[in-house]
Parts: structure tokens; sequence; C-alpha cells
């Protein structure tokens, strides 16, 4: 017998399964995650200062943020932008090659006041981690987008949520 002869035979089964698989999904199951750091308290004060600091719009993106929700994370456009607050600090940030500009996945640079550790992931995203602060702000940026526009709509409320310093 030929598969052609029994595809009908197959066809409501298929049917039914597209159908519980698109009646499981919710809005809310196509949400965005990010771990939550897990900084001490006065790190975890200033991620607090930072949330409500933030922008509702990021790069055009409105805010949406991840799951589960926190106080140390945002996120716009869904996956598009995720900001995580009171990361440890990224082992590139020691690395003397990325300090002399010799590793082509990662770069120090400023924007609009504030200094970021530049990084390109594997997978094509872009990781950038605040260097300078009182806590480690990291932001990935996952669609591709110009991250340009990205780090100049989160530099003020990160220069007025989380101060100059060495982070602890």
């Amino acid at each position: 017998m030929s598969f052609f002869r029994h595809r009908h035979a197959l066809l409501p089964a298929l049917a039914a399964t597209v159908l519980v698989t698109v009646a499981g999904c919710s809005p809310a199951d196509g949400r965005a995650s990010a771990s939550v750091p897990s900084p001490g308290a006065k790190v975890t004060e200033l991620c607090r200062n930072l949330d409500e600091a933030l922008p509702a719009t990021v790069d055009g993106e409105d805010r949406d943020d991840p799951e589960p929700a926190s106080e140390l994370t945002a996120g716009w456009g869904g996956v598009a932008i995720i900001l995580r607050c009171g990361v440890g600090q990224p082992p590139k940030m020691i690395d003397p090659k990325v300090a002399n500009g010799n590793d082509p996945d990662a770069l120090a640079g400023g924007v609009d006041g504030v200094d970021w550790l530049m990084e390109q992931q594997d997978d094509g995203t872009h990781r950038f981690t605040t260097a300078g602060r009182e806590a480690y702000v990291e932001v990935r940026v996952t669609d591709g987008r110009d991250s340009t526009g990205v780090l100049i709509d989160l530099a003020p409320a990160v220069k007025e949520a989380i101060p100059e310093g060495i982070a602890s």
C-alpha cells in the first residue's frame, strides 16, 4: 500500500494535532524569558532605581518585560531587547586583548556618557555590559538591529540610576 492511499486517514489526526497546539498557545506563552540575577542588597537597590527610570520605548519597541517578572530584568519588543541588572562581571572585561582592541568579538566603547563592553555572541546576537558603574547592566539585542539606538535610549536611565564607580 502506498502512503498516498492512506493520507486521508492521517489528515484528521494531523488537523487535531495542529488544533491542540494552537489552542495551547497564548500571548503569555510567547513572552521572552530571562534569568534573574541575584546581586547583593546594594546592587539590588540600584537595579530597582534603574527599573523605575527605564523608558517605556527603546529603539521604537514598547516595553514588554520577560518572565519571570522582576525589577532586575526588562525587555522591549519581546526577545528583541532584554536588559538584566546586577549581572556578574563579564570575563572579557578583564581580558587584555579587549583592552588593547585586539579581540574582534569584544570592544570597549562609550555611548552618551555610558561605557560598555560590546560583544558579538556566536549566535549573532550582541551583548552589551556597562563598565565603570556600581552595578553591571547587561543588554542583549537579538534581532540584528543597529544597537546604537538601543544604547542611546538606555543611557539616560543608566546614568541616572547607576552611579559611576566600581561594581561590587
